[in-house]
């Protein structure tokens, strides 16, 4: 392979990485608009190379979103981190790192966020240990322009901060809910892929 295959190579990864990021936290942000609904459902399902690691994951999610409407996705989404009151399913990590909302784990988190120059939109009115907040915080940090903060060492450093230590525990709250069906899947393909960023940062250390 050619010097200028391998930078195409690891450009078209980096790209689809922070595709990836974006979608998690479009799907998990809200129940997902039609038109992304319709996308995933006519997505390839087949991955490049066979065998790869999130290609059945992937399949799995592809799969249940063809097999259910755009209002059962949306029903989904409310019954399991909608409501009045206390969620099925919360989807901050304060709560699985300390069991209580808007705590010790926030205010870190709000000290990494401005480090690397940052802010909440003062119109979201979630808090920014929102699943769908952090994974755009790693969009940003792979495909920004900024290459003193959009690197890998700092993707790698916010990842086992603010991702890695919870991540797991939501995708097994979802997979164990009896009312997610596509979120099941979502969960499935979170878990896939946050092991794949897991291991490719491990190299770095």
């Amino acid at each position: 392979m050619t010097d200028t295959a391998r930078a195409s190579t690891a450009l078209d990864e980096e790209t689809a990485r922070a595709e990836i990021y974006g979608l998690l936290a479009r799907l998990y942000y809200a129940p997902p608009p039609p038109e992304l609904m319709a996308a995933l459902r006519v997505a390839v399902t087949e991955a490049p190379a066979a065998g790869a690691f999130l290609e059945e994951p992937w399949r799995t999610l592809v799969g249940s979103a063809r097999a259910v409407t755009d209002a059962e996705v949306a029903q989904e989404y409310d019954a399991l981190f909608g409501g009045v009151g206390k969620p099925e399913i919360y989807l901050f990590g304060s709560h699985y790192l300390s069991g209580y909302l808007n705590e010790k784990p926030l205010a870190r988190l709000r000290d990494d966020l401005a480090a690397l120059g940052l802010t909440r939109d003062e119109a979201m009115p979630e808090t920014e240990d929102h699943v769908a907040y952090l994974c755009e915080v790693m969009r940003y940090l792979i495909a920004g322009d900024d290459v003193a903060v959009c690197n890998l060492t700092r993707q790698r450093d916010f990842f086992a901060a603010h991702l890695q230590p919870w991540l797991p525990a939501l995708c097994d709250a979802l997979a164990a809910h009896p009312a997610a069906r596509f979120y099941a899947a979502l969960a499935g393909f979170t878990r896939a892929f946050a092991s794949v960023e897991a291991q490719g940062f491990d190299l770095l250390a």
